[in-house]
């Protein structure tokens, strides 16, 4: 262990992480596969919601969430891969140009109310058309891009996160308690000459209606 600038200690091995944290049991460390089971089918045909983790060649990262409805997130071209479409966004792109410089990513799937979660770790590509899109249509947009992943490893991840959070349990619910709405953070830290009032109504019942085109 060494010791930062600032006196704080640091891990600076793997052998002093484990000394720390100890080892994972046998189930832990073996559970891990390299091929989609009946199970993992469903819970991709179930869930509406991942993140896509990925990092550039400097080592700069980027964590993007994806969302569909149930059964249109995640398009399983075979065994060993998946594809998820582009949809309508900010355009900057974060993710996509980090797969160009590097194609390691992490997806990590959600159900609402599950504690656990499916994780899939693979070789992305940027693909612009193929036979599937036809099946990842939705509200009528046909996606013009898709990012298809071999599967390298899949396994399922613990709800001690979920538990630990009550992320699920609406009684913890009060989005705007504590941080100011969507708009008013827009108007202090994304100044762009809108103003509160005008960026309210962009964020209101009028912003669903661009989320497919």
């Amino acid at each position: 262990m060494t010791t930062t600038q600032t006196g704080w200690p640091t891990i600076g091995s793997v052998d002093e992480l484990e000394a720390l944290l100890g080892v994972p049991g046998d189930r832990a460390r073996d559970k891990e596969r390299h091929a989609l089971l009946d199970v993992d089918r469903q819970w991709l045909a179930a869930t509406p919601f991942c993140v896509m983790a990925t990092s550039a060649a400097d080592g700069t990262c980027d964590v993007s969430p994806k969302g569909d409805p149930p059964s249109q997130l995640v398009h399983v071209v075979d065994d060993t891969t998946i594809a998820l479409a582009e949809r309508p966004g900010n355009k900057r792109a974060d993710g996509y140009k980090n797969i160009l410089s590097n194609p390691h990513v992490g997806l990590n799937f959600f159900i609402p109310g599950r504690g656990d979660t499916l994780r899939i770790n693979g070789r992305a590509r940027l693909v612009t058309d193929a036979p599937f899109f036809d099946a990842m249509v939705v509200k009528g947009h046909r996606p013009i891009l898709a990012v298809v992943v071999e599967i390298e490893t899949i396994f399922f991840h613990c709800a001690k996160a979920f538990l630990r959070s009550g992320l699920w349990k609406p009684e913890t619910w009060d989005p705007e308690a504590h941080v100011p709405r969507r708009s008013v953070i827009a108007s202090g830290v994304e100044p762009n000459g809108m103003t509160v009032a005008q960026l309210d109504d962009y964020y209101g019942p009028s912003y669903e209606k661009g989320l497919y085109g």
